[in-house]
């Protein structure tokens, strides 16, 4: 089994002209892919090979501020979100772009392997955009002071820690449980033009069909 990138993040809007002002107009994100239906919407914003994406429903509220990375007890999951710049001269230019839509901006702070700012979205989400001055050479490249010794065993997956595969499911069972929220975009992706379904997505979908039509007939 491999992973590409992270495909996407997923936050939550009250506002999601806002949040398409925020994203594509002054961060400069494509805006890609989108859904809607009884009031219930979910965008995409590429950045790089990867997405940013934004549920937008009725009663929907922001984050409660928290700065990136300081301390809380609050039950919460989630820090920040961070994204890399390739020169120096993004990171200023970012800076200087945000500072004049009136955002306040602290940074850029000296983190020894990359420099970073941060500031907050429409929404309250913290995001940190980075630029990374040092590449790394060797992993897992950690310095703690206080070293867990699980960080000795090295970088890769480390076996006999979960219980083995002894049912693995049969290609021709591979197939999705349900529909979805999104489940009408691809009908209309495919009849306006805007998407085609890969090789692997027609031969997905015919399998589904395949099995549908053997539980039909039983």
């Amino acid at each position: 089994m491999s992973f590409g990138n992270i495909d996407h993040l997923a936050f939550i809007t009250p506002d999601l002209d806002g949040t398409v002002r925020f994203y594509r107009d002054l961060l400069g994100m494509e805006l890609t892919l989108g859904i809607g239906h009884d009031g219930f919407r979910h965008y995409f914003f590429r950045t790089g090979d990867n997405h940013i994406a934004f549920f937008a429903y009725e009663g929907a509220s922001k984050m409660k501020v928290k700065f990136h990375g300081r301390r809380t007890s609050e039950p919460l999951g989630f820090d920040h979100l961070a994204f890399n710049v390739a020169t120096r001269e993004d990171l200023f230019e970012l800076k200087d772009r945000l500072e004049a839509a009136g955002i306040e901006v602290t940074g850029p702070i000296d983190h020894g392997a990359f420099w970073s700012v941060y500031f907050f979205d429409n929404n309250n989400i913290p995001l940190e955009f980075a630029w990374n001055l040092m590449e790394i050479v060797e992993f897992p490249a950690v310095v703690d002071d206080d070293l867990p010794a699980i960080v000795l065993e090295g970088s890769a997956p480390q076996p006999g820690h979960w219980a083995e595969v002894t049912s693995p499911t049969p290609p021709e069972k591979m197939v999705a449980e349900k529909a979805g929220n999104a489940f009408a975009l691809r009908e209309e992706l495919l009849a306006s033009g805007k998407g085609r379904l890969t090789r692997a997505g027609e031969v997905a979908l015919a399998q589904a069909k395949a099995l549908q039509n053997a539980e039909a007939a039983d």
